[in-house]
């Protein structure tokens, strides 16, 4: 699909410059949030990707698929947040798991008193889960959120 056809490819790249816009927000708003407030990582981050996906859908809505006009804006919506959903499922797990793994490993190889393990820790495993993400959503998007394109 995306290797054959010049306009999905485009449409992944545009699909990709709106989710890195997404992870700027993401990682801002989870950052901030696990630094100044005694939210816990893994909630955090669940706040910081609801608040992305709102981005993500006006982005992709507007800009990615501008000509996927035949479905209404709440239908598109609904199915947008589906599959986020969908990849909130993904993600939060394997978020809390490689935190952990992350941490510890930044413990082991991060000299002393230098920058922290755990922020370290947090945004790896952040990153991680945006591009595993990334992938389920851009396929199920593609294949029914936004069906109505050629």
């Amino acid at each position: 699909m995306i290797t054959k056809n010049p306009k999905e490819r485009t449409r992944f790249l545009k699909f990709a410059t709106v989710g890195a816009i997404g992870a700027v927000i993401d990682f801002g708003i989870f950052n901030l949030l696990t630094l100044f407030t005694l939210i816990s990582p893994v909630v955090a981050s669940v706040i910081s990707f609801i608040v992305a996906v709102f981005s993500n859908f006006m982005g992709n809505r507007y800009w990615t698929y501008p000509d996927s006009r035949t479905k209404s804006i709440q239908r598109q919506g609904t199915q947008f947040l589906l599959v986020s959903f969908v990849g909130l499922i993904i993600r939060t797990p394997l978020f809390a798991f490689l935190e952990i793994v992350f941490i510890n490993l930044g413990k082991r190889i991060i000299p002393p008193n230098t920058i922290s393990p755990i922020f370290i820790g947090h945004n790896l495993a952040l990153a991680s889960a945006i591009i595993v993400v990334m992938l389920w959503n851009f396929l199920a998007n593609r294949l029914w959120t936004y069906s109505d394109v050629n």
